[in-house]
């Protein structure tokens, strides 16, 4: 069972559309006994990052999330959702992440130039280490473009970067540490390259 974690952010429709188009059947849900259950978590998220911690915190799925990682059950966050999984955030203020990947999260002002809109919307390629492609990104071509929409970013995590893009400098795309997982862009909305993504990451032993 794949189970898309329902705390109350985000738009879930896209996300569930997209894996209904790769064959899953996936279950929204923020029950902690059927998200214990299931064998895939996505972690998707919009919004503020301080509201989503809190919501996570709120229900006591923070705990479940983290377990669960501990037990070696694959993760995937999205967005605001890989943004969570860091130890920590300076998204208008300080606060606490999920722990489960180093790093911290930044804005974007200040790094990218001025001449740069933030956030940054729209369409992206990936790059990714030479001779050292993730799993997770094996389907995935270099250069291959990707939907984002951000203003802040992973800084601080070169160990786990597996895709990084250019926005008028070098900003984390994809991240993994084990069976945690997190793209910044939004897979659900980068057509047949994301639904690959997506694909390979239901498919996949982690």
């Amino acid at each position: 069972m794949i189970a898309v974690i329902d705390y109350g952010v985000g738009n879930l429709f896209s996300l569930c559309r997209s894996l209904e188009a790769i064959g899953q059947q996936p279950v929204v849900t923020g029950d902690p006994v059927l998200l214990r259950q299931a064998d895939k978590l996505f972690l998707p998220g919009v919004g503020a990052f301080a509201d989503a911690v809190e919501k996570l915190r709120q229900t006591g799925l923070d705990e479940v999330i983290c377990q669960e990682a501990a037990k070696g059950k694959p993760i995937l966050g999205i967005c605001l959702g890989m943004q969570l999984l860091f130890e920590e955030s300076f998204e208008f203020g300080h606060w606490k992440g999920l722990g489960l990947i180093p790093g911290k999260v930044v804005p974007m002002e200040g790094v990218v130039p001025a001449a740069y809109k933030i956030p940054h919307i729209g369409w992206n390629a990936l790059h990714t280490p030479q001779g050292a492609t993730h799993p997770l990104l094996a389907s995935v071509p270099d250069e291959a473009c990707v939907y984002f929409v951000h203003s802040f970013y992973a800084a601080d995590c070169e160990e786990a970067v597996i895709a990084t893009t250019e926005y008028g400098a070098v900003l984390t795309a994809a991240v993994a540490k084990g069976n945690v997982m997190g793209c910044q862009f939004h897979p659900e909305k980068s057509g047949e390259v994301g639904l690959s993504i997506l694909k390979t990451f239901c498919e996949g032993s982690w």
